[in-house]
């Protein structure tokens, strides 16, 4: 089931987000609850992936308007959107990322509309463009050394998208 965030819904995804091993390829390491909250802020661009009654994951979906000239500035708005994943170990192989980010694709260009949807990894981060791949998205772009990780220094990056007209895997 993907949800809205509720109360209690931080220090749940905390848990899995803290462990070194998850936060390996998302954008920050989670290591202090209060924090966590804090950036968590209002859950706006976040959805929790709930399993058998618990939290197993959670996705980002950022709302964005695509570039444009400025004739057409507001054909462009709000017509794409960024999307992002993190899963709790516990709950890996049984295809519940799979899952969770085809419903948050369905969502985002059947039922918002949307024209586009877009997703980032490092390059070194195999089941995230694996996942991609699994569901139709296209790889666009290998940008070379164009992310800065907080361990491994500058790392290659892979860029890949759907469109609403596209095949879906």
């Amino acid at each position: 089931m993907l949800r809205r965030t509720i109360e209690g819904d931080a220090a749940k995804i905390f848990a899995y987000r803290s462990r070194r091993d998850v936060s390996e390829w998302i954008g920050g390491w989670a290591t202090d609850l209060a924090d966590f909250e804090e950036r968590l802020g209002d859950g706006s661009t976040t959805v929790v992936v709930e399993h058998d009654g618990r939290v197993v994951g959670d996705l980002m979906v950022q709302v964005s308007d695509a570039w444009s000239q400025r004739e057409v500035n507001d054909d462009a708005k709000g017509t794409q959107a960024e999307l992002g994943w993190t899963f709790d170990p516990e709950h890996h192989g049984l295809g519940l990322a799979t899952e969770a980010v085809r419903e948050l694709i369905r969502l985002c260009l059947d039922d918002l509309g949307l024209r586009r949807v877009t997703a980032v990894c490092f390059t070194d981060n195999e089941p995230s463009w694996r996942l991609m791949e699994r569901l139709g998205m296209r790889r666009e772009a290998h940008h070379v050394r164009g992310s800065l990780h907080r361990d491994h220094g500058w790392l290659d990056e892979y860029v890949y998208a759907l469109l609403a007209d596209e095949p879906r895997g």
